[in-house]
């Protein structure tokens, strides 16, 4: 496994509570864990060493020892900078700065190993030959529904944006076998967004999702899923890693579909960039 701490937080939110505590002592005092037995590990998190065995198989270990022999080899190979401390209410202004541009950067790096390269391309040549593309997105999550489909518009395809629940609805039950959703959800676990991907799925449509957690619904439910690993803390906005590391995946889609674009759709971007520049000054 290339890289244990991003596994474990795009794991965290199927976790139960008893392992959650496994998991934040991990974030917070990994160098312990590489020398502690099964025994005094479980006792620090204050958990059974069952809880302990159950929280390594979700992950997907099947042994303590390997677990923690690569907790060492990240610590030895210097990304200690995986775990850090979350936000205190004591914190100073800059602590605050320092610990977020922090946790930001190392979701990023989290992302490397987490984003599948494959699913991005398949998604990428759905794209390209869709005869409809629905771009869904509730709350924090239609931000990226809208990126996504300015920059598809941008090429001349034919990309709606919707976040209006009902809307989802109206609109899905109409697709077809030639159109293409896209939902973007940070929990993977919104019933609005479930609901459209239902509809979209019994007309035949391929459905992609963009989302935090590999084991939530909606990624049980889509024919494609790009995972965005996010890092939770107490002070942030759950879905603020996720978002960037969203973003970061939509510029992906877009360079991408730059490089295989034709000519008539590199003539549109060019024709977009002038139209939109008339309302600069």
């Amino acid at each position: 496994m290339s890289n244990v701490i991003a596994q474990i937080r795009t794991q965290y939110n199927t976790l139960s509570a008893s392992q959650k505590r496994v998991a934040d002592y991990v974030f917070t005092s990994a160098d312990q864990v590489m020398i502690s037995s099964l025994a005094d590990f479980a006792a620090a998190c204050a958990v059974s060493e069952p809880t302990v065995m159950r929280f390594l198989r979700k992950i997907g270990y099947d042994s303590y020892q390997i677990f923690r022999v690569n907790i060492a080899q990240e610590l030895a190979a210097g990304k200690s900078d995986n775990f850090y401390p979350d936000i205190a209410s004591s914190d100073s202004m800059e602590d605050i700065r320092d610990k977020v541009l922090a946790l930001t950067a190392r979701s990023l790096q989290d992302a490397m190993t987490v984003v599948a390269a494959g699913e991005v391309q398949r998604l990428v040549d759905r794209i390209l030959k869709a005869g409809r593309i629905i771009i869904i997105g509730m709350g924090a999550s239609a931000a990226q529904a809208f990126d996504l489909q300015h920059k598809l518009l941008r090429f001349g395809l034919n990309a709606t944006f919707c976040h209006d629940p009902h809307m989802i609805n109206i609109i899905c039950t109409g697709l077809d076998a030639k159109s293409l959703l896209i939902a973007f959800t940070h929990s993977g676990e919104s019933r609005e967004i479930l609901d459209g991907i239902r509809y979209a799925r019994q007309n035949g449509s391929f459905v992609a999702a963009i989302c935090s957690y590999k084991n939530s619904s909606v990624v049980a439910a889509v024919d494609c899923a790009i995972l965005s690993s996010s890092i939770e803390t107490r002070f942030r906005s759950d879905s603020l890693t996720s978002r960037i590391i969203q973003f970061a995946i939509i510029d992906m889609i877009y360079v991408a579909i730059v490089l295989h674009a034709t000519p008539r759709m590199k003539e549109n971007v060019n024709r977009t960039r002038l139209a939109v520049a008339t309302n600069k000054t």
